[in-house]
């Protein structure tokens, strides 16, 4: 990769990722904590990164999750639930440290 290039984002159901299957890379300088709480509806916060888990593309090109073999899969892929999850110890920790 070229320096100044932007890194390449995966998209697994909605979600954006680096191609480490991160929301939140130090490798890959990639951080789509924003856009994806802004896809889902939320307002960005500062929050701990979720991850992908391991997926495979199948012959569509789409994402799929290897435990079920689902691109859309509510258990793997539920990022909404995770995020709100992040969001709400971000802000519990918060609350502590103030």
């Amino acid at each position: 990769m070229s320096e100044g290039s932007s890194v390449a984002s995966i998209e697994i159901n909605d979600a954006l990722f680096c191609p480490h299957f991160k929301e939140v890379c130090a490798d890959c300088s990639f951080d789509g904590r924003e856009e994806n709480d802004a896809f889902f509806g939320f307002d960005p916060i500062d929050r701990e990164g979720i991850e992908a888990p391991t997926s495979s593309i199948n012959k569509e090109g789409q994402y799929q999750c290897k435990k079920h073999g689902s691109t859309g899969c509510s258990q793997c892929y539920g990022w909404k639930k995770q995020i709100t999850r992040a969001r709400t110890a971000a802000k519990k920790a918060g609350k502590k440290s103030s």
